[in-house]
């Protein structure tokens, strides 16, 4: 049998992590009734006029940047003329002419080492609409809430070779548009879309064969199963004649686990690409591009070393961080108002990732400033807060900012009005010792008799009488000099 090699090119479609839409002052938001972001212009009303949002451009530049491209100084709208009924002006605007990134590239590793993979352009353009098909009316409705969302589109070269290397691809892409805040690029979201287009030829072969486009791909683990097949599919049309292979566009019916034909490939031609004449040339000066250019933030390997080599991470401490913008600007941040790096760490990676997880929240969505987060741990060190009860306030520095609150900026007042700073009455623990050891001589007398462990329970009982408010090595003390007099 003939080996065979699969040639894979993704257009990726990331949502941009702005306010408004990218024409209109719509808010940018999905999560809302369907038509309530909606206005004439992105349902396109005749006479409204699209006025360009200066931050899709930013954010534009800036994934151009991160992904190695070179920036056109002057970059263009176009129209591309299509019907669907999702899409109200019977056209989209995007780019085709003059793209605001171009030429750039993507590394990821594979089992053979670095590859980079080349990216052709990267170009702005508004999303469509979402239709809403219900099967037992047999009806279809129309949300305009998602028309005109801002969107890139990243078009890579043909040059991947396998489900491995496209996911490979798609993380790194993830990953650098998360740290520069571009997008939160999350697919289960919608935030961040795939259409693979796929060919096989005989392996060394420099002729491509022909392509079919798989549209909209929302998950990695789908794409994989989807290249998968489409690879056989192609294979065995080629090998045993079973059907004839077209250039077009296909679902994919992931339940089933097969793709199917929806319509023939459109070309460029089909589209009627011109330029909108409504939306004059952008251009973009020197002081312009070097602000963003300014503004990157370090990649992510380069934080990885630095918190290892400079700052005394581990390396799985170094790992965990560097997965996450938010998760290195909070970590930085608790240094910056005194926390020692590994304690930061351990609280960012234990703490604060284990409440995310249990809120069913990404690591991007961590809402804590790092100077929060530093102060807590203070109190925590110091002695003025228990280790049970900073946990707690991590917990309530969550619901302020899920209420949309300003974070407290004084830890230790806000825990005192929370009422989880530790007692600093001696006499109280005193007290409690006391009361805890009169309560279950057995127990007391067993620690005097040599059973260290027996300290354990009556300690815990001293902390549930406290609530968790004292200094843990205080009690402590102060629980054995009790004992010992005994």
């Amino acid at each position: 049998m003939t080996a065979y090699e699969t040639v894979i090119g993704l257009e990726v479609h990331i949502e941009l992590s702005t306010n408004s839409k990218i024409f209109c002052s719509c808010t940018n938001g999905s999560d809302a009734d369907p038509n309530t972001h909606v206005c004439p212009a992105c349902c396109g009303m005749p006479g409204m006029l699209p006025v360009a949002n200066r931050e899709v451009i930013n954010l534009g530049m800036t994934a151009g940047m991160m992904l190695n491209c070179d920036i056109n100084r002057t970059t263009t709208f176009d129209k591309k003329s299509y019907y669907y009924p999702d899409l109200p002006a019977s056209y989209q605007t995007t780019q085709w002419f003059a793209p605001v990134a171009v030429n750039g590239h993507v590394t990821i590793d594979t089992p053979e080492g670095p590859k980079d993979i080349r990216i052709k352009q990267i170009h702005m353009e508004e999303d469509a609409g979402k239709l809403v098909h219900d099967n037992l009316t047999f009806t279809t409705l129309v949300d305009f809430n998602r028309t005109s969302v801002p969107l890139i589109e990243i078009v890579s070269q043909p040059d991947l070779r396998n489900a491995d290397e496209v996911e490979a691809y798609l993380e790194r892409l993830r990953t650098l548009l998360r740290f520069a805040k571009v997008s939160g690029a999350r697919m289960e979201k919608g935030t961040m879309r795939a259409d693979v287009n796929l060919s096989v030829r005989p392996a060394g072969s420099q002729e491509l064969g022909v392509r079919t486009e798989m549209k909209n791909m929302a998950s990695i683990a789908a794409i994989r199963r989807a290249i998968e097949f489409e690879t056989a599919r192609h294979i065995d049309a080629i090998e045993n004649g079973t059907e004839e292979l077209v250039q077009e566009t296909r679902g994919w019916n992931d339940d089933a686990g097969t793709s199917f034909s929806m319509r023939t490939k459109e070309t460029a031609g089909d589209y009627r690409y011109f330029p909108d004449p409504n939306i004059m040339p952008i251009v973009i000066d020197d002081e312009w591009f070097d602000r963003i250019k300014a503004s990157l933030p370090q990649l992510p390997e380069e934080k990885r070393e630095h918190y290892m080599a400079e700052v005394g991470l581990s390396e799985y401490d170094a790992d965990m961080l560097t997965q996450s913008r938010a998760f290195c600007d909070c970590f930085e941040g608790a240094m910056a108002a005194g926390a020692a790096p590994k304690d930061a760490a351990n609280w960012i990676i234990t703490n604060c990732a284990g409440v995310l997880n249990k809120r069913g929240m990404t690591s991007d969505e961590l809402p804590v400033p790092g100077t929060a987060l530093g102060q807590l741990i203070g109190l925590v060190d110091g002695g003025k807060l228990s280790s049970a009860n900073g946990k707690r306030l991590l917990e309530t520095l969550f619901d302020v900012a899920e209420r949309d609150e300003s974070i407290p900026e004084d830890m230790e007042a806000y825990a005192e009005t929370e009422g989880l700073l530790n007692s600093s009455d001696t006499g109280e623990l005193e007290a409690v010792v006391a009361a805890v050891i009169a309560a279950d001589p057995e127990t007391a007398q067993a620690y005097r008799d040599g059973r260290e462990k027996a300290l354990n329970p009556l300690f815990g009982a001293c902390m549930q009488q406290l609530k968790g408010k004292c200094d843990t090595q205080v009690l402590r003390e102060l629980l054995i000099a009790e004992l010992n007099k005994g």
